[in-house]
């Protein structure tokens, strides 16, 4: 389900910015349960690709590409924490890549 909302906004069917329909509707139009829309829309918002405003709804606030990019991000950190790198000592890492 992720990745079929994940291919809509690729494709410009959901563009940044714009506002999603309800979980409920989204369930209803691609046949699928309630639970299975929310469930991949969390993991979206995780991605960074939505965000999850109250009385706002939930809007398109990313790309595939920068959700892709996010998730290396986030299992470098990761990985960093578990071989016992510092926040800055990564930073500075990553700054001295050329």
């Amino acid at each position: 389900m992720a990745a079929e909302i994940r291919r809509a906004i690729a494709e410009g069917e959901a563009t940044e910015g714009e506002r999603l329909p309800p979980a409920v509707d989204l369930a209803a139009i691609l046949g699928v349960n309630k639970n299975t829309v929310i469930r991949a829309l969390h993991v979206l918002r995780d991605e960074g690709v939505l965000d999850f405003t109250r009385g706002r709804g939930i809007r398109v606030v990313g790309t595939p590409a920068r959700s892709a990019l996010l998730v290396k991000v986030n299992e470098l950190v990761s990985l960093a924490r578990k071989q016992g790198y510092r926040k800055d000592e990564l930073a500075s890492m990553i700054l001295s890549v050329q």
